[in-house]
């Protein structure tokens, strides 16, 4: 075997996980159990996302043996990246090797757990290359636990991770300086459309983002939102007030700052994507159908609103629910069906909402499944997508290239409530895209702290 600087053995669940992880370990070596590639092959039925996944890793490994000449799969393939494969060309590349022999215990009987015949594979290999560090991948936790206890040294696969910190996670709004006028004597004011301007030199301390939302606390209190950046400047717009009854959207108005300026964000036709990040209770759903209603129903923006949600088995067949696709999701949408009550009941709602019944909605609302979303482009549409917390990086990008011309996305989600295994804060799916999408001109990101249900609800998030 090549000696590389160590030999990382990948768990099943890493290569189902992200079937590029073969190629994300640079100079280092790779081994793969002969465990391993049972299970793959065990979970390559099905139109789920981990069968695809575990077909896409065959693909691969025998992409990289019809590859190898020599065809001597004993010394070890060359891991050099597949065409179409969007990683780094040039970056140094290991070898990938293969459980060649049977790993027994050490009273001579085979181990018939999938977990124990992976660590007994990994004494062994440890033991054939006592002089080259051999590392354990896997996401699953037990496993790393055990382990530990048999002295083997074991990782969490943390390639696929948007941050290191979910702390350092973008916010999407900022509180400026008090002195900050001060601080942008050269700053240039005007009025157009009913809109009031500002363009001020963007300092190497000012890290803004377009659509970023800035606010000045105190007695000249005022919000704004960075519209465009270049050239060292920064062309600031003073947000629209949803605080009032006068303004507000299908009768819901901003109870604080923060969903103040989330409703800009959803109204405004620039933004094509949106990410509302926040707990239970902070209105994230009842702000994005209200934005939906008021451009679907009054503006006529949009042809419909589409409303699809991560379902905990995100993926798997939702079959055994009876009827067709929208009403086997209807029990995955109790948060549609209790904002609407609030948005179409006479004491909440506004001119439209006390209008509009509930079977006109319904018409312009539409229910999707997630798992059937491949292969579609929406057009002109409204998309909101719930609970996207559940989702991985490479769905989050399948769903997002469903939009055609003239569709919005946005995307909702709490990162405290991850169901799925094998995702974390940092490697969530809504986690990447606000990472990746914050310095795009056509996106804003809100994280909400403020939860607006009851007082109830306020004290239990605090003290439960």
């Amino acid at each position: 075997m090549t000696r590389g600087k160590r030999i990382y053995v990948l768990d099943t669940n890493v290569l189902m996980h992200d079937p590029t992880s073969l190629f994300r370990f640079e100079e280092h070596d790779v081994f793969i159990p002969m465990t391993v590639l049972e299970e793959l092959d065990a979970a390559k039925k099905g139109q789920s996302e981990v069968s695809r996944n575990a077909r896409q890793v065959s693909r691969f490994i025998n992409e990289l043996i019809e590859n190898d000449k020599s065809r001597r799969i004993e010394e070890g393939l060359d891991l050099q990246l597949p065409q179409g494969l969007r990683l780094d060309r040039n970056a140094k590349v290991g070898r990938l090797h293969f459980q060649n022999q049977v790993a027994e215990s050490s009273n001579g009987k085979k181990r018939h757990v999938p977990d124990n015949l992976i660590l007994a594979s990994v004494v062994a290999l440890r033991d054939a290359h006592p002089d080259v560090p051999v590392v354990l991948v896997t996401k699953d936790i037990n496993l790393r636990i055990k382990a530990s206890i048999a002295g083997i040294t074991a990782e969490d696969y943390e390639n696929d991770r948007a941050l290191d910190d979910f702390s350092l996670l973008y916010a999407g709004h900022n509180e400026l300086p008090a002195d900050f006028w001060e601080l942008h004597p050269e700053l240039r004011s005007w009025s157009e459309r009913g809109h009031t301007y500002y363009e001020v030199t963007v300092s190497e301390k000012e890290d803004w983002h377009p659509h970023q939302f800035l606010y000045l606390p105190g007695e000249n209190e005022v919000e704004l939102r960075v519209l465009s950046l270049g050239s060292g400047k920064a062309i600031l717009q003073i947000v629209d007030d949803y605080f009032t009854g006068s303004h507000t959207i299908w009768g819901i108005q901003a109870r604080n700052r923060e969903q103040n300026f989330a409703l800009n964000a959803l109204m405004d036709p620039e933004v094509d994507f949106v990410s509302l990040l926040g707990t239970a209770g902070t209105g994230k759903t009842l702000l994005a159908l209200a934005a939906g209603l008021a451009q679907v129903m009054d503006q006529q923006r949009y042809r419909e609103i589409i409303m699809t949600r991560a379902t905990v088995s995100v993926g798997e067949d939702i079959g055994f629910l009876p009827g067709t696709e929208e009403e086997k999701m209807t029990p995955w949408m109790g948060a549609l069906t209790d904002n609407l009550e609030v948005l179409t009941s006479p004491q909440e709602g506004g001119a439209w909402g006390r209008a509009a019944t509930n079977d006109l909605l319904a018409s312009r609302i539409k229910i999707r499944a997630m798992n059937f979303m491949r292969g579609r482009t929406f057009l002109n549409r409204y998309m909101i997508v719930d609970e996207a917390q559940n989702l991985t990086p490479k769905q989050m990008k399948t769903l997002i290239t469903r939009a055609g011309p003239g569709t919005k996305i946005i995307c909702l989600g709490n990162v405290e409530q991850i169901d799925t295994p094998y995702l974390t804060e940092t490697t969530s799916g809504l986690t990447y895209a606000v990472d990746r999408f914050k310095s795009w001109g056509h996106s804003a990101h809100l994280t909400l702290r403020r939860g607006e249900r009851s007082r109830l609800a306020d004290i239990a998030s605090e003290v439960l």
